[in-house]
């Protein structure tokens, strides 16, 4: 099964598009969510891990991510991806003329897919959801 998309009618922002110009865009179609239970009894029915011991693997994970990027590391999550954090500010003439406290914006967590991720993004197949039924033959 594939990524499943309809399309879905919005207004043309294209440059030079006529005021009343529409165009027909993909929307994705969420096929559900799994919980944070039902992932940590997959993981455990998939090891030699009980769930509780999954759930405090997950628990030590978020603590550490946290802990790791406050100290301004970045995290290698081997082929899920990593995570760093982003600094952006406002620039300043002189050295003495910067403020952190008023020029620093709030820093930003960029996450990096890694091989298993990009795999599925570069190997997604697609499948239009029409709302129409399909002509028997």
């Amino acid at each position: 099964m594939g990524i499943r998309y309809k399309l879905v009618q919005r207004k043309d922002f294209s440059r030079g598009a006529a005021e009343d110009a529409k165009l027909y865009y993909p929307q994705l179609l969420n096929n559900g969510n799994i919980g944070f239970d039902e992932l940590c009894d997959s993981i455990a029915q998939e090891t030699a891990l009980s769930s509780a011991d999954v759930k405090g693997v997950m628990d030590r994970l978020a603590r550490l991510t946290s802990l790791n990027l406050k100290q301004g590391r970045s995290i290698n999550l081997g082929e899920l991806g990593s995570l760093r954090v982003v600094l952006s500010s406002a620039g300043s003439i002189t050295e003495e003329g910067y403020k952190a406290a008023t020029m620093m914006r709030p820093l930003r967590i960029v996450f990096t897919p890694g091989k298993a991720l990009n795999d599925i993004r570069d190997k997604a197949t697609y499948d239009r959801i029409t709302d129409k039924p399909e002509e028997e033959a």
